[in-house]
């Protein structure tokens, strides 16, 4: 990779979330050696060699900026100290998983799989789906969560092992006989929340049930989670109505 002057000009560099530039630093620290001072490396995006006249008059504000993206490194694992006396004089090295970083791109993935807030999320779903979620095992975390649903609707419906996927939702939250049906709501209400359970289940559990799906992107797999924990949600809400803890 070329020097960060001759890649960023310092317009784009000082509006860039600090993410994305720590993808940036990360590539050029790797050129740079196998252990990295922070003073050393914001000391060379200055040198005339490489480019850095490119940034001279914003000197202050180009630091400001690599160092939070340096401390975001370091705060994400992907800079730990060095070994021995040159760690304790704040000397790093990139830890295994920097090691398996390839691109930029790969930085900004590895910081939305880290979006997702655990504390939102249903206890049926906080701890498997987000895991899965941060290893970036992105089509795990959704199947889980779809799962979790499917799971909670025949328990909290009183259905049996054998009650799956869009037939269950249908039952469950059949307009007029579902045991988890609203009755006072309007029938159109009670139809459309019977598809919603059954639609998202037929698009996001049963294909995983059924065959090797694909979600590469954090952003997708991050929104049939949430999807998954709204309904969730509804059936916690369902049993509160009829007075039945949830299960």
């Amino acid at each position: 990779m070329r020097s960060l002057p001759e890649v960023v000009p310092v317009e784009h560099l000082l509006l860039m979330e600090v993410e994305e530039l720590a993808g940036l630093v990360l590539m050029a620290a790797k050129v740079d050696g196998n252990q990295l001072h922070q003073s050393n490396f914001t000391n060379t995006l200055f040198h005339a060699n490489q480019g850095g006249h490119k940034y001279h008059g914003r000197n202050d504000e180009v630091e400001v900026a690599i160092a939070e993206a340096w401390n975001w490194l370091e705060v994400q694992g992907l800079l730990i100290p060095a070994p021995g006396t040159n760690g304790a004089n704040g000397w790093k090295i990139l830890s295994r998983r920097a090691k398996k970083i390839q691109s930029a791109v790969d930085v900004t993935q590895f910081a939305k799989a880290r979006r997702i807030p655990k504390e939102l999320l249903h206890p049926r779903i906080a701890d498997k789906v987000w895991a899965a979620f941060i290893r970036a095992e992105f089509d795990v975390a959704a199947f889980l969560a779809m799962k979790a649903v499917e799971i909670y609707v025949r328990e909290a419906g009183g259905f049996g092992d054998g009650d799956l996927g869009t037939a269950l939702m249908r039952s469950a939250f059949h307009e007029d006989t579902g045991p988890l049906t609203d009755k006072t709501a309007e029938k159109s209400e009670r139809q459309a929340r019977s598809s919603l359970f059954a639609g998202a289940i037929g698009c996001y559990k049963n294909p995983h049930s059924h065959r090797d799906v694909d979600i590469n992107e954090p952003d997708e797999a991050m929104e049939i989670v949430l999807l998954a924990n709204h309904l969730l949600r509804i059936v916690d809400g369902r049993l509160r109505a009829i007075n039945i803890a949830p299960p």
